[in-house]
Parts: C-alpha cells; structure tokens; sequence
C-alpha cells in the first residue's frame, strides 16, 4: 500500500492508499487545499482537525449544489427523451399539395391561344 504526501492549507500529510489510486488521491486532496487555502487566507491560526473538518464542508457544500443540477439535468433529460418517443410513434401528418394536372395546364394554354386568335380576328375585322 503506497504512502503518498499531500499537502493541504500548508500542513503536509502522509496518506496510504491502495496501489494505482494515487491520481485519485492526489487530485481530491487538491480540491480540498483549494478550499483549505481560502480558509487559512480568511483565519491564519486554526486548528489541523478545523481546518479539514470546514474544507470538506466546503466540498460537501459545492458537491450538494452539483447533485441538485444533475437531477435537474436528468429530469429535465427524461422529458426530452419522452417528447421524443411520443412524436418518433405518432403518426405522421398528411399534407396535401394541390397539384394541377400537366393534361390541364395544356388545354388551358390551348383555350388561351385560341381566345387570343378569336380576338386578333375580332380586332382585324373591326378595323377593317
């Protein structure tokens, strides 16, 4: 079992822990000297039991504040996912696009040019 030395609010410490856990140890003991540096910034004299009993309140505090996110987070997940399963099974939507025939639009053209020749020839004998 590796002894590893942290250093927490100034005030070294020699901690064992299970072999291949030393990142793991080295990085909470440096978020608890971050929380310990702000206290022994604030209040120079204080105690080691103190000093780690406040830090780890600090910690508790920050972690207790990231729960409540989380299960907002996960809430808030959950309903997404079941809006999104509601609208994946609902059945899709018809919508129809008025289209005009091609057989139509070409006796419509047909019409308008026969309207148009009608018209020269009304107009021709008018004028003549």
């Amino acid at each position: 079992m590796p002894d590893v030395n942290i250093k927490i609010g100034g005030r070294e410490f020699d901690v064992a822990c299970q072999e291949g856990e030393e990142h793991f140890l080295k990085s909470a003991a440096a978020m608890l000297d971050i929380e310990a540096s702000v206290l022994v910034g604030q209040i120079s004299h204080m105690t080691e039991s103190r000093l780690l009993l406040m830090s780890g309140l600090m910690l508790a505090d920050k972690t207790a504040g990231l729960d409540d996110k989380l299960k907002l987070a996960e809430k808030q997940i959950a309903e997404l996912q079941a809006e999104m399963s509601a609208l994946k099974s609902a059945e899709p939507v018809k919508v129809e696009v008025p289209v005009i025939p091609a057989s139509v639009t070409d006796s419509l053209a047909e019409i308008a040019a026969r309207a148009e020749a009608m018209a020269a020839s009304v107009e021709e004998k008018a004028a003549g």
